[in-house]
């Protein structure tokens, strides 16, 4: 029998350092292209859906795996063709505490409020298919802030927590004015050992650990 209040952050999640060696490997093997003239500097609003690894413990909690996420940020595109941006984005939904037993579920009533938020840091290459379609890939590293809040919760049992995770991403941008451009990407990001570590809570009874997942976008880019 299990008494899960939420989601259950670790306390302690991995801080690795492969992300650096994937995000550099990408831009080393890139292939050559025609140079561009000049240094871009650009800034992008998006909006998308993001699908959880841990599949039964947000839909436990929230009713579903997936939801949606707000973000922005600003990117910088070196003559080569290489570039390198920081994003922030944030997921929040409010769902509620369930109870276990039997491998039964019983709802609870109590308001429970998930907010994860990412900051990225990505490097990547933008392919040369002409200049009104790029396709471009990446990765990078990101700290992702894991935060789990209830209004009838002691302090202890709210969560403020932060991870390291590692992400790829790929998509292709259209450009439809001189200083405006829309694009399209889909990410895969992991953060291991993230969730769990709580014997109370709903991804240790489903053995769930990882908070990343698979996110599509849209993106507005502002600048050249």
């Amino acid at each position: 029998m299990s008494t899960c209040r939420g989601l259950g952050a670790s306390a302690s999640g991995t801080r690795s350092a492969r992300l650096g060696v994937v995000a550099v490997a990408t831009m080393l093997l890139a292939p050559p292209a025609e140079a561009q003239t000049e240094f871009m500097f650009r800034g992008f609003g998006d909006v998308g859906s993001t699908t959880f690894a841990a599949e039964k413990s947000f839909s436990a909690v929230l009713g579903s795996e997936t939801g949606r996420v707000f973000g922005g940020g600003v990117e910088a595109v070196l003559p080569q063709r290489v570039f390198v941006n920081v994003r922030a984005s944030r997921f929040r939904e409010v769902g509620q505490r369930v109870f276990l037993f039997n491998g039964q579920q019983f709802n609870l009533g109590i308001p429970t409020t998930i907010t994860v938020t990412p900051v990225e840091l990505t490097g990547g290459y933008r392919f040369d298919f002409g200049r009104r379609l790029v396709p471009y890939g990446g990765a990078g590293l990101g700290w992702h802030r894991y935060e789990e809040t209830s209004r009838f919760a002691e302090a202890s049992e709210n969560v403020n927590e932060r991870f390291t995770g590692y992400h790829v991403v790929g998509g292709a941008e259209v450009r439809l004015a001189r200083w405006i451009g829309a694009a399209a990407e889909v990410q895969w990001a992991t953060v291991p050992d993230a969730l769990g570590d709580d014997p109370n809570s709903v991804s240790h009874e489903f053995d769930e650990s990882d908070l990343g997942g698979v996110t599509f976008r849209f993106k507005v880019v502002v600048g050249r």
